[in-house]
């Protein structure tokens, strides 16, 4: 018997006729790097290490409209089969029209199916599903087929509404219902005006004008915005209620700067806050910060690694890799994971051309490849700061001794 959630049908027929994202088609792969969306670099922000490569690894875009992200998930890991769910039978035939002409189609299978069926498609090792718990009737229900389809040792990454920085969304999603406004172009066009002849200093205009009328050029876009028939959105402390029984671990923000008190305070209160435990760190930032308006972040299945590298024996016997979401490598000026820039200093490039031309090399053998003194002595000392420090700045992953 096929599964369905009880927003299925409304929540298709909206995607049928507006496939989203509506991107564009392009021949071959896909611009840049999402890191989020690269099994390595998310497997180490969870986790502090490189995933065994020898790992059979399987990943699922669980409601993958027009392809976007699928696009990304097969391109930056060549490795892995990738799944790809979604109930619109139309942004399904864009997404395979996009992975067709990016040169995926091969690596991929696509089931238009609802995501309360991912358990029947086999176990993952990542899946990622953005944008898509909340638009279902029951986001438990949801969650708990996620769970179930992710292998032990997986990670899930989720991307769900936020209150705080839809206030004005909802007010204009509330206003077009009570006018009867339909999701079709019509809808649309009527939206828009409605928006339009709103006095200037309203504050739905104002928000629309300065923050959202670039991202809502497209009516597909538009309408995902203002006319869903279907849509759930959370604050932090309904969001960890959502997450309980479901047996994963909360594994942090994949969005970590948003969530760091130095981006909104200063002085003494920033140290009072620095005192709370971390929840109430981040809902403090959550009734400061009013444009939050989305959470991003990573679940695991247990058994999941933990790794600092703060032991001088776990570094030597560990390899190393490039992080393979950097922009304009291998230059010394980059962009780093997050599109950020990134200035190396001569001693830090030689270092990671280094582990990037010998990634299955144990560090301590890399460090007699540079000359440097392995007994121990302060070169070896410096360049296990070194080491450090490109992987706290996520420019290199280190992996523990496979045996």
């Amino acid at each position: 018997m096929t599964m369905a959630d009880g927003a299925t049908p409304r929540v298709r027929d909206f995607y049928n006729t507006f496939p989203y994202p509506p991107d564009p088609l392009q021949d071959g792969p896909p611009p840049g790097y999402n890191w989020r969306w690269c099994y390595a670099t998310a497997y180490s922000h969870c986790t502090g290490q490189a995933p065994d490569p020898r790992q059979p690894l399987h990943i699922l875009d669980a409601g993958c409209g027009s392809g976007v992200s699928s696009d990304y998930l097969v391109h930056l890991n060549p490795e892995a089969r990738v799944t790809a769910l979604d109930i619109s039978s139309e942004a399904l035939a864009v997404a395979r029209e996009r992975l067709r002409r990016s040169g995926g189609e091969q690596r991929i299978r696509f089931h238009c199916v609802s995501l309360l069926e991912a358990p029947s498609l086999g176990r993952f090792q990542l899946i990622n599903s953005v944008g898509v718990l909340h638009h279902m009737a029951d986001p438990a229900a949801g969650l708990a087929a996620l769970a179930m389809a992710l292998a032990d040792g997986g990670i899930l990454h989720l991307f769900l509404y936020a209150d705080g920085g839809r206030r004005e969304i909802h007010g204009t999603q509330h206003a077009l219902r009570l006018l009867g406004v339909q999701a079709d172009g019509t809808g649309v066009q009527f939206a828009r005006q409605l928006i339009a002849q709103l006095p200037e200093q309203n504050s739905i205009r104002q928000r629309h004008q300065q923050r959202l009328a670039l991202d809502t050029v497209g009516d597909a876009a538009f309408a995902d915005m203002y006319l869903h028939p279907q849509e759930t959105s959370y604050n932090l402390a309904r969001l960890f209620r959502l997450m309980e029984g479901c047996g994963l671990e909360f594994l942090g923000f994949s969005n970590p700067r948003i969530w760091q008190l130095d981006t909104l305070l200063q002085g003494e209160v920033l140290e009072r806050a620095k005192a709370l435990p971390d929840r109430q760190q981040w809902q403090l930032i959550e009734a400061l910060n009013t444009d939050i308006s989305h959470f991003e972040f990573f679940l695991g299945k247990p058994p999941l690694p933990a790794h600092d590298w703060n032991r001088d024996e776990d570094l030597w016997a560990a390899t190393a890799q490039r992080n393979p979401c950097l922009w304009g490598w291998p230059g010394s000026r980059l962009l780093g994971p997050d599109l950020e820039p990134v200035d190396l200093d001569q001693e830090d490039l030689a270092l990671l051309k280094a582990i990037d031309e010998a990634p299955s090399q144990p560090l301590r053998h890399l460090v007699r490849h540079l000359g440097v003194d392995a007994d121990g002595g302060r070169g070896q000392m410096r360049m296990g700061q070194q080491v450090r420090a490109l992987w706290q700045r996520r420019l290199a992953l280190l992996r523990p001794t496979v045996h």
